[in-house]
């Protein structure tokens, strides 16, 4: 085998190699905006107070970008100092990085505040993700929301 020369493989300086190019012109008409749809929040986030515990009901995917976005703004406000909270990822339908991502955050923002957060009812979808990430060994997860806040109060019962 025998390696091709090297001229006119490789160029020592930068060269246009097609000087006749000339840009595409941008169709326009209902086509072109097609993807402002796709821009449309897919997450409604619902917070609801149980006692001392705020409970956020999570419905859609947790995905890059606005979702993400909207889910990080409601949790960061409501996870102030010695804030207990559970996330409840049972209508989750779909989570990428940027959702695990979010979820890492939640908890060092809880931790740093002196809070507490729990997550409970992840779908299989989601479950599988914290299982394969080893999250669910960092998180506290739990099954339902049931069970999230139960574990709250028998910590206060243990506490006193």
């Amino acid at each position: 085998m025998v390696p091709k020369p090297i001229e006119p493989r490789l160029f020592t300086t930068m060269q246009n190699m097609n000087i006749n190019c000339a840009s595409w012109e941008h169709p326009v008409g209902p086509a072109v905006f097609a993807l402002d749809k796709e821009s449309k929040l897919k997450l409604s986030v619902e917070a609801r107070i149980y006692g001392d515990v705020v409970v956020v009901h999570c419905e859609g995917r947790i995905v890059y970008r606005d979702e993400a976005a909207a889910l990080s703004r409601v949790v960061g406000e409501l996870l102030h100092k010695g804030t207990k909270l559970v996330l409840d990822l049972s209508g989750v339908s779909a989570m990428d990085s940027a959702g695990i991502g979010e979820l890492v955050l939640f908890e060092t923002w809880a931790q740093q505040r002196n809070a507490e957060l729990k997550c409970a009812g992840a779908t299989t979808v989601v479950r599988t993700l914290l299982d394969i990430t080893n999250l669910d060994s960092v998180l506290d997860v739990y099954d339902t929301v049931d069970e999230a806040l139960e574990s709250f109060r028998e910590q206060s019962v243990a506490a006193d």
